[in-house]
């Protein structure tokens, strides 16, 4: 697993929405775009700009991400929604200590953690997959050490390719033809955990990618997704690079699987749309 700074302090800019064709009457829009508060991450300020204006207000979703949702009631051809946030990472927080697998098998722990246990319609592999890893030889005494194996077992046999899948695909289909993005290794890893008893959530988030970087220096960055998997404390780890949630990740949304926690869903009346893309922009300033 690679190293990563103790702390950073990040200004991030997500632009996303939709383009209508004609006009959108009227909408209601749910936005995961707010940066969590959490042991590896203090928000120091965040903000939702949305166009055309809209009444705002916020809740917490069952999975703890912050939802901000608003509606719209003139027609409009096209919404945007930029989110602005100053977060300060903390870097890996250190692990539970280590952990046998036997201690996950009991009813307390399936009952607990009974829906990052089960497989959803993104996060189903076949029997045959989990033979095959049911022969590897995982080191069952330590979770943390299974979880990493089992990262470079997939990174063995599912490739990165930008462009490769679609936000519908499987973890099944992107087994299938061995190249995936981050959303793809990450629900296949969830579901490899899943498969030997191993709690394991979706995290989505950014990840600032060139550590290089100077301070103040703006770049280009990622909506990026991760895993984190249950040893007797939540852990984080990132099957697209092989290494541990460092300084430069920031996390946004958790849930059991992508369709928990997309940055932006709705539903609208009016003629058909297409996204205007997405772009994120990093800056470390500290």
């Amino acid at each position: 697993m690679s190293n990563s700074p103790s702390s950073a302090l990040l200004r991030i800019r997500h632009v996303t929405g939709f383009n209508y064709e004609g006009f959108a009457d009227s909408s209601y829009n749910e936005a995961r775009m707010t940066p969590l508060t959490s042991a590896h991450q203090e928000v120091v300020d965040a903000s939702l700009l949305v166009s055309p204006i809209a009444v705002q207000s916020t809740y917490r979703d069952y999975f703890g991400t912050t939802v901000t949702t608003f509606d719209l009631h003139e027609p409009h051809d096209r919404l945007e929604v930029v989110a602005l946030a100053t977060i300060k990472t903390l870097g890996e927080v250190p692990r539970h200590e280590q952990t046998n697998l036997r201690d996950l098998q009991t009813a307390e722990v399936r009952d607990q953690f009974a829906e990052y246990l089960t497989a959803t319609s993104r996060t189903i592999l076949s029997s045959e997959v989990l033979e095959e890893l049911s022969v590897l030889d995982l080191p069952l005494d330590d979770v943390s050490r299974t979880a990493r194996a089992i990262v470079t077992w997939v990174q063995d046999r599912v490739a990165y390719v930008r462009g490769s899948t679609l936000v519908s695909s499987t973890a099944q289909e992107v087994w299938d033809q061995q190249t995936g993005v981050c959303q793809d290794l990450t629900h296949v890893t969830i579901s490899l955990l899943r498969g030997i008893g191993i709690p394991a959530r979706y995290v989505s988030g950014y990840l600032h990618s060139d550590p290089d970087a100077p301070l103040g220096e703006t770049i280009v960055g990622e909506s990026h997704a991760w895993v984190e998997y249950f040893c007797g404390s939540w852990v984080g780890i990132d099957p697209t690079n092989a290494s541990s949630i460092g300084a430069h990740h920031v996390i946004v949304a958790k849930g059991r699987e992508y369709g928990d926690v997309p940055p932006l869903k709705g539903i609208y009346h009016g003629g058909p749309s297409s996204a205007l893309g997405v772009m994120v922009e990093i800056t470390q300033i500290g």
